[in-house]
This record gives structure tokens, sequence and C-alpha cells, in this order.
């Protein structure tokens, strides 16, 4: 297997790396990798931070290996390759009445890595995390094959889901798809005039799939308004999906000034009446909104940007308001900015959601921007809430350690599993999340 240098990066483009990668094909050529030179495994690298990254080092790019290796039509059971896509599953499955149970934001995201974040969708409240849907897993650590369930080495199960890649590569997993009525969704968006009322349209939503936009630039009595965007699958006529558009180099500094800023966004709330609407759109505009955008992370510039994602716990909504008041009283956030309700659902000891409410910024690359979220990192801990290692580019490993609580469990079970930390990455390195201390 051929070793190719090169300098990747996350996908808020922060932290960068210069590695040896290579790009495998079918599982022996794998295993014969990983027996000559153990190394961590990536995907399409749609983690925002350092967690695909490892500097100076080697690592396996599995995103050729994204086979479907076995469904059955009746129980919606689907076995893959850990390289396939979530958003080729929904194009392939939908027409047929079935989706993966849990879709993040973005179509781009291989299996392995929905695993290895134990991600969550805009249904979290009602099913949980992706985690929680796998039926079986099949690993690989040195030349060994192991396949864990939630029953079979259930700890190294647990270990493995938010892992963060550290127990092995994941080569494939069987998955519970869930029943939907089709490739279409039914989408009804509604105005929240300010942040209670958005809290009120979250917490009486009765619908399959939520997810709030947030003008996180509002201030005083508009603090807090958005649109609420629920959705039910469907099946009907199909809207013609807009063409795909790239953006072609990075934007300039002024793209996402303030004053551009804000003007986007009080456009973008005005463009839902004031008595709602629902429309029909393709599933994938649904569920992953900017992926019709490629490269849409260069609307930042060269120098990147940050996301901040923390979940705080349902009786901290004051935290949350406080939170939105410093990053409006700021001006430097960007469009996008997303608020959620989540369900207790968990699937791994290191998975990011509680029962709460889940708020995501993206912020340009700034110094200024560095030091407003160490004050909301510092904002969500006092609040007993969590960040979220698959976006995070700036937090200490005190601070997150103190956040999960199975943290030393995962510690455990990964000491076991890889006691010659070839499998270590730039983000563990950083948090020194392999050490309890």
């Amino acid at each position: 297997m051929r070793w190719k240098t090169e300098k990747n990066s996350g996908w808020g483009r922060v932290h960068w790396a210069e590695e040896q990668v290579a790009r495998p094909e079918r599982a022996s050529t794998l295993e014969d990798v990983i027996r000559a030179t153990p190394s961590p495994a990536v995907g399409m690298r749609r983690s925002y931070g350092d967690t695909p990254l490892n500097d100076g080092g080697h690592v396996i790019d599995m995103s050729r290996m994204n086979r479907i290796l076995g469904f059955d039509e009746e129980t919606g059971v689907l076995e893959v390759e850990g390289g396939c896509q979530i958003g080729e599953l929904a194009r392939i499955f939908a027409p047929r009445g079935w989706l993966p149970a849990v879709m993040p934001g973005t179509g781009f995201a291989t299996v392995a890595g929905c695993i290895a974040n134990d991600v969550h969708g805009k249904n979290h409240h009602g099913i949980g995390t992706f985690g929680q849907h796998v039926l079986s897993m099949t690993i690989l650590n040195g030349s060994k094959r192991q396949i864990i369930s939630p029953s079979r080495s259930a700890r190294l199960f647990r270990a493995t889901v938010a892992g963060l890649g550290q127990t092995g590569i994941i080569l494939s997993a069987k998955l519970k798809m869930i029943p939907c009525k089709g490739d279409v969704m039914m989408v009804t968006e509604r105005r929240a005039e300010n942040f209670d009322a958005f809290i009120g349209l979250l917490d009486d939503s009765t619908a399959t799939y939520t997810v709030g936009w947030i003008d996180a630039t509002a201030r005083g009595e508009n603090l807090g308004r958005g649109i609420l965007e629920e959705g039910e699958t469907g099946s009907g006529l199909m809207p013609a999906p807009k063409r795909a558009r790239s953006v072609p180099m990075n934007a300039p500094h002024f793209a996402l000034s303030k004053p551009v800023v804000k003007l986007f966004n009080r456009t973008y709330y005005g463009r839902v009446p004031a008595r709602g609407r629902t429309s029909v759109k393709p599933i994938n505009e649904f569920f992953f909104p900017l992926d019709k955008i490629h490269d849409w992370n260069r609307l930042y510039g060269k120098r990147g940007f940050h996301q901040f994602q923390c979940v705080v716990p349902l009786d901290q909504t004051e935290a949350l308001r406080e939170m939105l008041k410093t990053i409006a009283n700021s001006g430097l956030a960007s469009p996008l900015a997303v608020l959620k309700r989540m369900g207790p659902g968990r699937g791994g000891y290191m998975s990011f959601p509680m029962e709460g409410y889940t708020l995501a910024v993206d912020f340009p690359n700034r110094a200024q921007a560095a030091l407003l979220i160490g004050r909301l990192e510092e904002m969500t801990q006092n609040a007993g809430g969590r960040l979220y290692l698959a976006k995070d580019s700036l937090a200490t490993g005190a601070r997150v350690k103190a956040m999960y609580p199975e943290h030393a469990e995962w510690v455990a079970e990964v000491a076991k599993a890889d006691p010659s930390e070839s499998f270590t990455t730039d983000i563990i390195r950083r948090l020194d999340l392999r050490s309890t201390k």
C-alpha cells in the first residue's frame, strides 16, 4: 500500500496536519496496512476541529471502503462498510421506504464517522443517537477482527461509540434502519419572535424532525428570534432538486462583517410569513441543507472558522439566554446558528447528548472569537452542560473531562484496546483524553 504525503484540515480549516495517508479499497489490504503500520482511520473529514487529524503521523482514509454488504427489506437491517456516506444511503433507500435512523447535518459523513462521534440528528428528541441504532460492528485492532455489539463485548462497544476511533478501525456495521413514507419531506416553518417563544415552540412540538435557525445577532426584545422547521417524510411529486454550487475561493474578510451578517439574518428571518408556511422539499435539502454548496467552509476565508456547540439541561434556559446575549453583544456570530431540543439518548461513554437544548454557532477565526468561545465554554460548564468534541477546536482537557462523567470508564477500555496508543490523533493529544488526570 502506497502512502501519500498530504496536508489536511478539519472542516473548520483552523487546525491543519501534514500526514502520510493510505486509501485501501479492500479489507484484506486494510489488514495488511494495519499489521505493518497501525494508524488511526479517517473518513470525509467533516468534523470541524482536529478530530480527523494526526499531524506528523499516518492515517488511513476509509472513504473507498464504501460497499453495501447486505439489506433485509423486511426488517430494515442494513450492513455496510464503514466508508459508506449517509447521504448515499438516504438516496438509495428512502424510495424503498427506509432511512438511516439518525442523520447528521451533512450527507457526506461516513457510517464509521457517525459511530465514532455518536452523531445526533433532527429527531434526537424522539429516537436518540446514531450509536443506539447500531446492532453490531466489526473493528480491526492490529491483525485482529472483532465483532462487538451492545450485548457482545458491551463495554468495548460503548467505548467505540463516540470513541473518536481510539479502540480500532470500524470496518463494517449492521444498522437498524427506520421506515419512512418516501423520499420527500413535508416541512412546516414557523417564526419565533424571541427566545421565550422559541423555547415554547421547541417544547410543544410533536413533529418527528425539528430544527431551529436562530438569529444570533438579534438583541433586546428580539433576542433569540428565529425559525423553527418541523418535518415529516412523505411521498408524491418530487420537487426539482436545486443545482449544487461551489465556493471557488476563500471569501474576503468583509464577507462576514457585522453589517453583512445582520442584514442577511434580518432578510432570512423575514422570508417566512408571520403566519408560517408549509412546503415540500427533496429529502436531502431538509437534512443536508449546506451540502448543495460545495466547499462552503471557504466562506469564512483562509483563516477558517470555529464552531461552538454545547448542550445544557432543560432547567438551564436562563444560562442559554445569557449565552445568546453574550454572542449577540459580541458582534462576531455568522448566519449559521442552530437551536434544537435533545432527548436523553446516548450510545457511548463519551457521547455528547443529554436531555436539554443544544446551541451551535459558527464564528470566523479571529482572536476575539477565541476569547468569546472560552467564555461560552465556561458558561456551559457552570450550567452543567457539555461541549461537542466533533465540533471543538479550542477547549482544554480539564474542562472537557469534567463534562463527561464516564470518561474514566472510556479511558480504561481504550487502554485495553490500544495499549501502544497507535490510534492517537491530534484532538486526543490536545485534550489529553487518554489520561484521567
